[in-house]
């Protein structure tokens, strides 16, 4: 049985004017060949479908009954290409984004504004969660999009650089390593530490080992989040370091920054995705202004 799109939409059009002149002209068909597009409907069903006569088009008991099934399925197929144009022109859809709860409250929002002026049909759905677990949801499907640290990498999931960002020192209002432009990590270390729980504190300490000797790592603090760090460092109980991505949350604390250096050290952001899988169009647009706002902020692509 071989029936096509143009012989169901011949039989619609017919039906629906009663007429052959007019369904061929909707169509922009000559008469004849919609008549053979009726026709070979027929052939391939089996059955006749039209009553030809020289008044007015009826249908056969067939024709009754197949007639409602076809409407149906074209005008289900002509919703599903328009929710189609609607993903391709960026009208509709949906963008799942997995990033640690730092990040998540501090660039992401920003980002998702961005997105959204442009393109206010499509949902971004956040989701905020321990760093490891980012890899977990993009492996699982659970998102289409990961960002977060760099990390090993796991089996499924691809990682594209997104940008290298380096340690700031996090000092109190009048403290008095802000005299200086820059902070040593040193100077800093003298300090009473307050660090992040995790592999935060054992890839810093790892990097600083066998480089600050006078003053090694060791914390008087270690806390769970971020917002608790700055809390404490405005209470007096000692200093922090952040990545330039929060320095509005840091500023909410109403403490100060300060470049470290000596040696200078960074991290590796990533953008995580599935691999082997092809990317939506609202989830590639949404990376394209992502990669341009942080241009904008002058966080320049990891590697570049």
């Amino acid at each position: 049985m071989n029936i096509t799109l143009r012989q169901l939409r011949a039989l619609v059009a017919l039906v629906r004017s009663g007429s052959f002149t007019q369904a061929a002209a909707s169509l922009h068909l000559t008469q004849s060949a919609l008549s053979g597009q009726i026709k070979e409907l027929e052939a391939a069903l089996g059955v006749r479908l039209v009553e030809r006569s020289t008044r007015r088009i009826g249908l056969t008991e067939a024709g009754k009954g197949l007639y409602p099934l076809v409407d149906k399925i074209l005008q289900d197929l002509e919703a599903v290409l328009h929710g189609v144009d609607d993903l391709k022109a960026l009208r509709q859809g949906v963008v799942r984004v997995a990033a640690p709860q730092l990040l998540a409250c501090t660039l992401l929002p920003q980002v998702m504004a961005a997105f959204r002026a442009q393109h206010p049909g499509v949902r971004v759905q956040l989701l905020d969660c321990a760093v490891d677990r980012v890899l977990a949801c993009v492996a699982s499907g659970e998102v289409d999009l990961g960002l977060g640290p760099q990390r090993p990498t796991v089996p499924g999931v691809d990682a594209q650089p997104l940008c290298d960002w380096p340690f700031m020192a996090v000092l109190p209002a009048a403290h008095p390593l802000l005299q200086h432009e820059r902070v040593t990590w040193a100077q800093l270390l003298e300090q009473p530490f307050i660090a992040l729980q995790g592999q935060f504190t054992e890839l810093l300490a790892s990097d600083l080992h066998g480089v600050v000797r006078k003053a090694p790592l060791r914390p008087r603090h270690e806390v769970a989040f971020m917002s608790t760090a700055l809390s404490l460092v405005q209470a007096g109980e000692g200093v922090t370091v952040c990545l330039p991505y929060a320095a509005d949350l840091v500023r909410m604390h109403h403490l100060h920054l300060r470049p470290l250096h000596r040696p200078t050290l960074q991290r590796r952001f990533q953008v995580y995705q599935r691999v082997g899988g092809t990317l939506a169009p609202a989830t590639e647009r949404f990376t394209q202004v992502l990669l341009g706002w942080m241009a904008a902020q002058g966080w320049g692509q990891a590697g570049a």
